[in-house]
């Protein structure tokens, strides 16, 4: 019969406390942010176009192809070109060398 009162005395407590109603806070107006899109230039002053990463058929083989020559990278392989028979991916190293690979028909050789 204790335990039924504890329960009973629980279980009440608990829904007080869900009854009791918190006011929210008032929603805050955010304005929207651009991001700051910097314009890469090389040496000479001409623009650098960047290439947005997109993930191909081949882009795991060449990125074991890649860490047969030590080259290691977070982003891993994308494609360069577009899809078809004849592929070309790009893969950055983490030590800033370019490792890119063409692949004919999935079968993918370094270049």
């Amino acid at each position: 019969m204790k335990r039924w009162c504890a329960l009973a005395a629980c279980a009440l407590a608990v829904s007080a406390c869900a009854m009791v109603k918190t006011p929210m806070p008032p929603a805050v107006a955010v304005a929207p942010v651009r991001p700051v899109v910097r314009q890469l230039v090389d040496e000479h002053g001409a623009p650098i176009e960047r290439i947005a990463f997109r993930a191909g058929v081949s882009s795991v083989t060449v990125e074991k192809l890649a860490k047969q020559q030590a080259c290691v990278s977070d982003e891993g392989a994308g494609l360069v070109t577009e899809r078809g028979p004849v592929e070309v991916y790009r893969m950055v190293c983490a030590s800033g060398k370019i490792f890119m690979a063409r692949c004919e028909l999935r079968q993918c050789k370094a270049m």
